[in-house]
């Protein structure tokens, strides 16, 4: 990225233009999503709920789109949903290590994803070309290997801006990366909210955030194209994109929670 400070490289995010307001909007929607009181007795079920969602919106964002029913009937087989379903039953046990480990655990979500979609050595491998299918033994360029240290750096404490700031830049810089072959979308979008779950904004994992990029799929596409560009109002489209998922998130738990409570 190209917006960088010597003190913190994520700083700068905030002046850009329409992104502290956006970011707070989020935060408040985040916290009254949180309160509800369904999820005082009724938060396994809630959970349960969201996460079968989220991994289902994740897969159809990777081009699997399968309707939810279905899926929680049992009846989809597709791979992709598979692995998607996988890598968000594995997120609760892995967001402890996401600080201290966070190469490793992109690896573990690799292999969770990518299970029968890539050849057994190439799981939990970068690749040397995310754009094309690796030879068996490809090591990664340096590129790939940098740009994974950078955000390896930031989830590690190389910053202090807020969580649902980092989460949308780990995000997005894994979008635009594609560092493993097969549905690399899928671990970004785990790693953003691996991201929320171990910084405590969201510590049981119960926004569906995947659930907004999916309602707003062609803005999801384009502003991380933007962001890529490295320019700051690509960086700013997809912050406010981000965050506007986060809202959309926040407005679904609150769904799925008034449904538990209608139906306990």
């Amino acid at each position: 990225m190209t917006l960088v400070t010597e003190t913190d490289p994520l700083a700068p995010l905030l002046d850009l233009a329409d992104v502290a307001p956006a970011l707070d909007r989020a935060r408040e929607q985040v916290d009254a999503a949180l309160r509800h009181r369904a999820l005082r007795r009724h938060g396994g079920a809630v959970a349960a709920e969201i996460s079968l969602r989220s991994a289902v919106a994740s897969a159809a964002l990777d081009g699997h789109d399968h309707p939810v029913a279905d899926v929680r009937a049992g009846t989809v087989t597709d791979p992709v949903v598979q692995g998607a379903l996988r890598v968000a039953e594995a997120v609760p046990a892995l967001a402890d290590r996401w600080p201290r480990t966070p190469r490793q655990v992109l690896a573990r979500l690799h292999v969770l994803a990518a299970r029968g979609l890539v050849p057994a050595d190439q799981l939990g491998r970068p690749v040397a070309r995310p754009d094309v299918t690796p030879q068996s033994g490809a090591t990664p360029g340096p590129d790939v290997t940098l740009r994974l240290d950078g955000v390896s750096a930031l989830v590690s404490g190389g910053t202090s801006v807020p969580a649902l700031l980092l989460a949308a830049v780990v995000h997005a810089e894994l979008l635009a990366l594609r560092p493993f072959a097969g549905p690399s979308g899928v671990v970004a979008r785990a790693a953003a909210r691996l991201t929320l779950v171990a910084a405590g904004t969201d510590p049981r994992g119960l926004l569906a955030v995947e659930v907004g990029h999916h309602e707003r799929q062609p803005e999801y596409v384009g502003s991380a194209g933007a962001f890529a560009t490295g320019t700051p109002d690509g960086v700013r489209s997809w912050l406010r994109h981000y965050l506007t998922a986060v809202e959309l998130g926040a407005q679904e738990l609150t769904r799925v929670a008034d449904e538990v409570l209608a139906n306990a």
